[in-house]
């Protein structure tokens, strides 16, 4: 058993870690560490956990754990690491945009198991990607890996209302976001930075448009993205790329059946649908922004760096019902 730490302990991603972390077979959760809730139960905030664990928040961390996982707002785990120091021997793995992106000042790998694998097995420390970053780049990446990426690349995604995180703000309230639809952040949205990134590490010389128009849904998770491009193949010309870049992914897969949400909500997976219209290739794809898109994500890097099979303690049910 390794023993893990969660810092950040009262939101989202963190209720899913622990849920998840419960259940791991080779992992006891040693604190769970909140400046907000210091000393109360964790069911008390996370209360689908009531009967499940006597857990109680921390307002104390344990340097000598084996994993990490933080859990904060973005720009608050540089400010944390720098003020705390863990041991040598301890992992971590950042769920914020802190360090997605590669620079001199840091050694954070970026943890996209389906195109990073092997560095993922050697890493320390883990950038977690972002929930929309990893809905897209599953969608467009086998592409990239071909040198493919010809034309502008056009993306529209709606995610559900706990990609928000747990503060709330105007467009949270449900009285805003109940029958409601709305864009927010076109064509500069966050994850648009790491996105470009990961293309540019299969392809180079890319600089065509990638133009992303990002939505919020009615509902409380899942993404559901729609990306198109010029494509000369046919649609079982990208069936195959798409098989081939994900024939060792533990948890994406290329379907020809129609795609919603409920396939996904619940679980780690990541699923993909091409079609070919006219000239241009629509990619189709939908993950849990908790779980592939955060929490999952960060269990399977976790399972990766340290050895253990890479669906340990993910094997979920979607909520198809």
């Amino acid at each position: 058993m390794i023993e893990a730490g969660i810092i950040g302990g009262a939101g989202y991603t963190a209720g899913e870690l622990i849920r998840i972390l419960l259940r791991h077979p080779e992992v006891n959760i040693n604190f769970v560490y909140s400046t907000s809730q210091p000393g109360k139960p964790v069911a008390n905030v996370h209360q689908d956990l009531l009967g499940e664990t006597d857990l109680q928040f921390s307002g104390e961390i344990n340097k000598e754990v084996d994993v990490v996982f933080l859990c904060l707002g973005h720009g608050n785990s540089v400010k944390f690491l720098s003020e705390n120091k863990f041991s040598e021997k301890t992992k971590i793995v950042d769920l914020s945009t802190d360090y997605r992106m590669s620079r001199d000042d840091h050694s954070f790998v970026y943890g996209l198991p389906e195109f990073n694998k092997e560095a993922i097995k050697m890493a320390n420390f883990i950038a977690n990607p972002g929930c929309f970053a990893t809905a897209i780049s599953i969608a467009i990446l086998p592409l990239a890996k071909e040198n493919l990426l010809k034309e502008d690349i056009h993306i529209n995604a709606v995610t559900g209302a706990t990609g928000a995180g747990t503060s709330l703000s105007e467009t949270t309230h449900f009285t805003w976001r109940d029958n409601n639809f709305s864009a927010y952040k076109s064509f500069e949205h966050q994850h648009l930075n790491e996105l470009t990134q990961s293309v540019k590490n299969f392809q180079p010389q890319h600089d065509a448009e990638i133009n992303f128009i990002p939505n919020r849904g009615n509902f409380s998770r899942g993404i559901h993205a729609t990306a198109y491009t010029k494509f000369t193949g046919s649609v079982e010309d990208a069936k195959n790329i798409f098989q081939k870049a994900y024939e060792d992914a533990a948890f994406t897969f290329v379907t020809d059946e129609a795609l919603h949400l409920k396939q996904v909500v619940n679980t780690n997976k990541g699923l993909v649908r091409l079609q070919k219209f006219g000239n241009k290739l629509l990619i189709t794809s939908i993950i849990d922004n908790l779980l592939k898109g955060a929490s999952g994500q960060a269990v399977q890097n976790m399972n990766l760096m340290f050895g253990f099979e890479e669906t340990a303690g993910l094997r979920l049910k979607a909520n198809y019902f």
